[in-house]
């Protein structure tokens, strides 16, 4: 691809063939004048680029079925080149360097160089694929032979591949891929036609050595993986686009968890329209106009978790995304009681509540801390009552920590500590250990003056007492 005309300031290289965005203020723009009407800002013009991916190019053995994973001849280096694909100029681009066919004649062991023409299919999330390793991503990129029993009917065979691209941000990209058609079966067929046969992949090839396709078919997932709470609704992205000569057969939602598998959505074009389905919709307007798939799912709960299939079909292809959708609801916590005195010779418990959480892994630990301490000291005599599942799914554990008078020194904080992966940091709820009101030699000092008052009080009210009689009998004898 040509590369547009030069933008002003300093441009900074980002890899061998993209340039990193940068905004670039140029002289050459000035202000508006006071009190001019302010033009408004016109749309982002769209321009044409190539992206340029590493891949792995995964192989066929002689039955025509993929090899084993990890096999050490599964996998060939290969590069994805794809031509023309209309990416938003909103002056992020800066500048672009033109793809070069590598000069070299391919060997068996050179990577494999696939050029896919995108003019008739847009390529979803183009800008994050053409600007992943500025902003720090990683895209897994792999392609494999395709086939479809539909697709090499006919006297002229075509060669298909399906490109899979995942980016570490979760989005997923799969690709339909035609190749060159009639390609030569034999190698007498090859010498008699004088055909020039990729040594890979024993396809025709262009005069540059490359692999000349198109794209068919195209199908995105914004996510790979999705976390929700419980009761809560969520979206399970799925878009597609199609060449004109393709048009779509049929959508199908399905969910596999443990083992089992059902269809939550089906829809057949041409058919009178899905039956209704609880918690479960799809637009088919949107389905039928922009090629938007996606499922919406409402009221979640743990019964649906698990592996979400979007399946587009055509009356030539099938391409299918993934989503595992994770149930993570954050644990209550309570610690009972909140406030207790220390008393002697008595053994206190502390009860930490953790309920209504999911998944089942939570870890729970114990801290204390007194004034003198400047950290928390970690505790490891608490012992846990055993995991208990709700109606809801959701389960719940408690934990116990006993206190003695004899070892625990007051006041003090007692700490339960909680982490769950619903959590972004754990929960800690405290308890606080209050001293008793007197204790040691002062309190018994104390006691002792109060026990000497009460004697000398009552001793000096009795003999008050005894005194008043007898001097009531000298009053009556006098007189």
């Amino acid at each position: 691809m040509a590369a547009g005309p030069a933008l002003c300031g300093a441009l900074v290289l980002c890899g061998a063939l993209v340039r990193c965005r940068a905004l670039v203020l140029c002289g050459a723009l000035v202000a508006p004048a006071a009190g001019s009407a302010k033009a408004p800002t016109p749309a982002p013009p769209f321009r044409r680029v190539d992206i340029t991916l590493g891949c792995s190019y995964l192989e066929e053995d002689v039955r025509g079925l993929l090899r084993a994973a990890g096999s050490a001849a599964s996998e060939h280096p290969a590069t994805l080149v794809l031509r023309g694909v209309s990416v938003r100029d909103d002056g992020n681009l800066d500048d672009v360097t033109e793809y070069r066919v590598p000069r070299e004649n391919p060997g068996s062991s050179s990577p494999i160089v696939f050029q896919a023409s995108a003019q008739s299919v847009s390529i979803p999330h183009a800008e994050s694929l053409l600007h992943a390793d500025c902003d720090g991503e990683e895209v897994t990129c792999e392609i494999l032979p395709y086939s479809s029993r539909r697709a090499v009917e006919g006297p002229c065979r075509a060669s298909w591949f399906m490109a899979t691209l995942q980016l570490s941000s979760g989005i997923s990209v799969a690709l339909v891929l035609r190749g060159p058609d009639c390609g030569s079966r034999d190698e007498e067929e090859e010498e008699e036609h004088d055909a020039t046969l990729h040594p890979k992949l024993r396809i025709p090839m262009s005069k540059e050595g490359t692999v000349l396709t198109t794209v068919e078919f195209q199908s995105s997932s914004r996510n790979t993986s999705l976390h929700v709470h419980l009761g809560s609704s969520v979206t399970l992205d799925c878009r597609f686009a199609l060449a004109p000569s393709s048009s779509l057969s049929a959508l199908e939602w399905r969910r596999q968890h443990q083992g089992s598998g059902r269809s939550l959505f089906r829809y057949q074009v041409g058919s009178t329209g899905p039956a209704a389905q609880p918690k479960v919709h799809v637009d088919v307007g949107k389905l039928l106009g922009s090629g938007d798939a996606s499922l919406r799912l409402q009221g979640v709960s743990v019964a649906d978790e698990g592996m979400y299939i979007c399946l587009v079909s055509t009356s030539l292809h099938q391409a299918q995304h993934i989503i595992q959708l994770h149930v993570a609801e954050p644990p209550r916590v309570h610690v009972i009681p909140a406030e207790v005195t220390l008393e002697r010779d008595v053994t206190t418990t502390l009860t930490c509540n953790i309920a209504g959480y999911y998944p089942l892994g939570v870890s729970v630990s114990w801290t204390q801390k007194t004034p003198e301490d400047d950290t928390e000291t970690p505790l490891s005599n608490a012992h846990f009552s055993s995991h208990r599942q709700s109606q809801d799914g959701t389960y719940s554990i408690t934990s116990f920590l006993s206190i003695s008078s004899a070892t625990a020194r007051a006041p003090a904080t007692y700490s339960c500590h909680v982490s769950h992966v619903a959590l972004a940091e754990p929960i800690s709820v405290s308890a606080h250990l209050k001293a008793p009101a007197q204790t040691g030699s002062k309190g018994l000092v104390g006691g002792f003056i109060a026990t000497v008052i009460f004697i000398v009080v009552l001793f000096v009210v009795l003999r008050r007492g005894a005194a008043k009689p007898k001097s009531e009998q000298l009053l009556r004898a006098s007189e």
